[in-house]
């Protein structure tokens, strides 16, 4: 899933996220690429042995939590290539906004293409 961060007054300009951690609920350690950096854009994973990942999105110490609820369908590539995964049914919640003041959108049909942002927060 790809994230970009854009400025709460402007909201077309991109805006880096200056000290940024990100965790999981499942998994405490910091995603390795994710640990006190400053970025404009993520792509992090979602779980596919889960219908839910949450994560913890930290800007200097200060945590927001970010779910993803899904449901998970395998597609046929080629022979070669096996399966994919799709996730579909999509939906984005973030019971408590402390960093970023708001998200779009709160659904997406499904993320199968790695190439876009999926989620734009406004911080």
């Amino acid at each position: 899933m790809i994230i970009r961060f854009y400025d709460s007054t402007n909201r077309e300009t991109p805006k880096r996220v200056q000290g940024l951690h990100i965790s999981t609920e499942a998994n405490t350690d910091t995603i390795a690429r994710y640990n006190n950096v400053s970025l404009d854009s993520i792509a992090i994973p979602l779980d596919p042995n889960a219908q839910e990942t949450i994560f913890n999105l930290s800007k200097n110490n200060v945590v927001n939590q970010f779910s993803v609820e899904y449901d998970i369908q395998e597609e046929y590539v080629s022979r070669s290539c096996g399966f994919k995964l799709v996730f579909n049914n999509v939906e984005f919640t973030s019971p408590n906004n402390t960093w970023f003041v708001e998200f779009t959108p709160s659904t997406i049909l499904n993320l199968d293409n790695q190439n876009t942002a999926h989620v734009q927060i406004f911080h």
